[in-house]
This record gives structure tokens, C-alpha cells and sequence, in this order.
């Protein structure tokens, strides 16, 4: 593939990072991309309560900061409209624990920078031995591989991961999809697949190392349990708008 950094008429590309208690991992994150590649990264803090605000600032980051907690999906409607709103032309969000690999960025971008993909999903879903030896608990890999199924069936697809923290999009998926009318929890990125289908934009995967240690951050078992309720009633959704 090309780079887009050396094409003629190249795609600017901004990071955005939803971040909340990211402090012991930001500075790692930061330090794996490749600025060959990104032109900007933008970080949104969603009312932390560590350093993560000032360190991200001594980093040199565009940084925005919410007054309160307003949740995950609240925290990516805000990095996606700064993003807009400074002409990206590629966004990439990955979360700031370092439980996704920076330095595959590149990859995300070419795919999209050379017309292959609309949307780029980093998937950690290669085999079971290595999700549950790196770490992933065996509940969440369960409702992962779950969930993954019946979202494929209920839509089409046939994606690994439908529950990815590293995505990237070019921005005609933005500007399209009604986001802003997403969930301000976690549910939000299940929405953004259903939306992004509906649009019929075409979705590519990468995979991607899974790495769970205890600075990363994760959702405990009863806000996985709403997560995963919460993803059931959005595929009936889906179904219910098929058949009408």
C-alpha cells in the first residue's frame, strides 16, 4: 500500500482519545504513534480524577475536558465533532489504557486513505488460547464471541469483533451517521455498527494483540452485564426496523 503521508493530495488524519483515569497509560499510548502518520491528536477527558488532564497537557495534546462524567458514548460524541470541526478527513479512536496497539494506526489509515474500507475495526479475537492467556477474562471473551454471532446474523456480517476499543473512520461515516443521537454509556459503539451497516459503508478488520493488565482500564461484571443487555435490545431494534 501507499502511504497517505506521501500522497500528493494526502488525508489528514486526527486521533481522538476518550479518556477517563488514564493517567499510568497515557504517555505510553502517546508514545507508540506514529506522528508520520497522525497530523493531530485530540484528547476529550470526561471528568477524571487523576493527572490525566495535565499530563496530557505537558504531552502537547488539543485537550477538552468535560465539567462532570457524562459516559463513554458522551465522551466520543465530543471527540468525533472536534475532529469534524478541525477537517479531518480520517478519524482514529482508540482508548488511552494501552490495551490497543498504537502503532498499527498506519495500518487503519491506509486501508481507508486507499479507498479499501469506509471503517477499520482493530479486532483481539483470534483464537480463544491467546484472548484467555492475555488476559481476557473468560467472561468477557464468552459475551464477546456471544454477542459477536448474533449481532453477524441479525445484520449480515461477518466480523471477528463487534466490541473493539480501536476504530477508525473516514469522514463521510461521520458526517452520515446520526451519532449524536447514540447512548452516552457504553452501548454506543454497538450503535455506531448498526448505523454504519444501515449505511451500507463497507467495514474492514485488523487484528490486534489482546492486552489486558490492571492499568487498563475495563468495565466491571454488572456494567458488562447492562452492556450485553443493552447490545440484545439493539439488535432487536435492528430487526424490527428490517421487517417494517
Amino acid at each position: 500500500m501507499n502511504n497517505p503521508k506521501t500522497s500528493k493530495n494526502k488525508l489528514k488524519t486526527i486521533v481522538v482519545l476518550p479518556a477517563y483515569n488514564a493517567s499510568s497509560t497515557l504517555k505510553q499510548t502517546i508514545n507508540d504513534i506514529s506522528r508520520d502518520v497522525v497530523d493531530e491528536i485530540i484528547l476529550v477527558d470526561d471528568g477524571s480524577t487523576d493527572e490525566t488532564l495535565e499530563i496530557a497537557k505537558k504531552l502537547k495534546l488539543l485537550v477538552y475536558k468535560h465539567d462532570c462524567n457524562r459516559g463513554y458514548g458522551a465522551n466520543q460524541k465530543t471527540c468525533y465533532n472536534l475532529a469534524l470541526q478541525k477537517s479531518a478527513d480520517i478519524v482514529v479512536m482508540i482508548h488511552p489504557d494501552y490495551q490497543y496497539d498504537p502503532k498499527l494506526i498506519r495500518y487503519f489509515v491506509e486501508f481507508i486513505a486507499n479507498g479499501y474500507f469506509d471503517v477499520m475495526l482493530g479486532s483481539r479475537i483470534r483464537s480463544r488460547q491467546e484472548a484467555l492467556a492475555k488476559g481476557m477474562p473468560l467472561y468477557k471473551y464468552v459475551s464477546n464471541r456471544f454477542l459477536t454471532i448474533l449481532e453477524n446474523a441479525v445484520t449480515g456480517q461477518n466480523l471477528s469483533e463487534w466490541h473493539t476499543g480501536m476504530r477508525a473512520y473516514k469522514k463521510e461515516v461521520l458526517e452520515q451517521v446520526d451519532y449524536k443521537n447514540n447512548s452516552n454509556d457504553f452501548v454506543f459503539d454497538t450503535q455506531m455498527l448498526f448505523k454504519i451497516i444501515e449505511k451500507r459503508f463497507s467495514i474492514g478488520e485488523i487484528p490486534v494483540p489482546v492486552r489486558y493488565f490492571p492499568e487498563a482500564s475495563s468495565i466491571n461484571f454488572r456494567r458488562s452485564v447492562w452492556y450485553g443487555l443493552g447490545t440484545l435490545f439493539e439488535c432487536f431494534k435492528y430487526l424490527f426496523k428490517r421487517i417494517l
